[in-house]
């Protein structure tokens, strides 16, 4: 059983526990410790070096100086890219023969959260066997192991970082996709994006119109990017735009919208993805792998494009596990987190941004012709916000109105029930043909759990 790592690395309020600079200084020795021991460099001759980048919260200096200590004390150099979106740490840190990376950010969540994820030498988020192995490091005493002040790591910046990431973008458009002549609107959040996302658009000749791109440590996510697109809607429809583009605060995640302001979930692009790599024989083995929280009409959909669809457990990871298996070249989650695995090892915003655009471009069609690629099964959603996350079944109130709900939708809709993996929440889903009896079920068991378990 896990303590710290969460679906998406380690998780919580900044400056309290675990997310400290004492916890986050134990964490980057037992990082260093960890991968040191692990990896084989492509060069021996090279020293071992692992790279870390940040979001724009107030929180990453105090974390990153935290982490930086610990590693440089086990006698691993540290490579400091700054603020940079998390996908550009996976893909720099197999390009630069790094033993691993680490971002410290908290992805969607207020700028009072923060959190380490971590990456192998070739780019993957670590597995649950190596998140059990570090977390059991956490707490060891490291002061015997400690390098000599001979030995010790030193710190480099590694300015270049982001302009190696946003040429690989750019190299993986079509180079007969022109963007000339669109009108398009960013959304950055005010995170980890602002400054890659105006700049790699406009080198395509995009008209762009960049909104929340004036970070202050406290104001990532706040109204904005991918969790809240209404100004951007807004945005798109005032200045007669083609699309907009709402990213999250590392970078991750994209949320599209049309022309006419209405909004294209994950599933939406996926679903668009799929049918243009089909198109151009680049799925493979003709599958495409989402989550079990994705919408009824996305597996509907690639059915009618006779199209292989696997679900997998919710979390990035577990979606890139299910592609791996089955040798997929797409997967993800209705969230907006995509992953090609044909150029990427984790979910990129910006990839799949370039990649949806080219993929409308290719059919010269609008994005807002694309709507009715998903015909929409309503689905409800309530989060809980609970004091701890016990065990649902053991409470016999919640278990059956549970099952209650299940037996009135039979076929016809589902009941989905977990807790967030990195909030405190027990997200509560249902998803039926009827709007009003999805409503009602997911209100009821929302009620009874928030009554047995909720926060006071």
């Amino acid at each position: 059983m896990k303590k710290f790592f969460g679906t998406d690395g380690i998780r919580g309020k900044a400056n309290e526990f675990p997310i400290t600079a004492e916890i986050a200084l134990k964490i980057g020795r037992s990082i260093a410790h960890f991968f040191s021991n692990k990896s084989q460099l492509n060069n021996e001759s090279l020293r071992k070096k692992i790279l870390i980048g940040k979001d724009t919260r107030i929180s990453g200096d105090m974390l990153e100086h935290a982490l930086v200590a610990g590693i440089c004390s086990m006698g691993i150099d540290v490579y400091l890219a700054g603020i940079i979106p998390t996908p550009a740490i996976a893909f720099l840190t197999k390009k630069i023969d790094a033993i691993a990376g680490i971002v410290i950010s908290a992805s969607h969540n207020p700028y009072y959260d923060n959190g380490i994820k971590i990456f192998t030498n070739d780019g993957y988020k670590l597995t649950d066997e190596q998140e059990i192995e570090i977390e059991k490091l956490i707490f060891e005493d490291f002061d015997s192991k400690c390098k000599t002040i001979k030995n010790m790591g030193k710190v480099y910046n590694f300015d270049e970082g982001e302009e190696i990431y946003a040429n690989f973008l750019i190299d993986a458009v079509n180079p007969n996709i022109s963007l000339k002549g669109m009108k398009i609107v960013v959304d950055c959040a005010n995170g980890a994006t602002y400054q890659i996302v105006p700049y790699i658009f406009k080198k395509f000749l995009a008209d762009v119109d960049a909104i929340f791109i004036s970070p202050n440590g406290k104001n990532i996510n706040d109204s904005c990017g991918s969790e809240y697109p209404s100004e951007l809607k807004k945005r798109v429809i005032d200045s007669n735009a083609d699309l907009g583009l709402a990213f999250d605060g590392d970078g991750d995640r994209l949320i599209a919208i049309d022309g006419n302001g209405k909004q294209l979930t994950g599933d939406h692009i996926i679903a668009i993805l799929a049918k243009y790599l089909k198109s151009q024989g680049l799925l493979k083995n003709n599958i495409v792998v989402s989550t079990v929280m994705s919408n009824l009409g996305l597996d509907k959909a690639l059915r009618d494009m006779d199209i292989i669809h696997k679900q997998a457990t919710v979390g990035d990871r577990y979606v890139l596990e299910e592609m791996l298996k089955f040798d997929a070249s797409i997967g993800g989650e209705n969230s907006g987190h995509i992953i090609l695995n044909h150029h990427q090892t984790t979910g990129d915003g910006i990839l799949t941004a370039l990649k949806l655009i080219e993929s409308i471009k290719y059919y010269n069609k609008k994005l807002s012709d694309f709507i009715d690629i998903i015909n929409l099964c309503p689905q409800i959603m309530v989060n809980v916000h609970v004091n701890c996350k016990l065990d649902l079944n053991s409470f016999p109130e919640i278990k059956q109105e549970i099952e209650s709900g299940e037996k009135e939708l039979g076929t016809n809709g589902r009941v989905f029930v977990r807790y967030s993996g990195t909030e405190p929440l027990c997200r509560v889903m249902v998803e039926a043909f009827e709007f009003d009896k999805a409503k009602n079920i997911c209100e009821s068991i929302a009620n009874i759990i928030k009554d047995k378990i909720g926060k006071e």
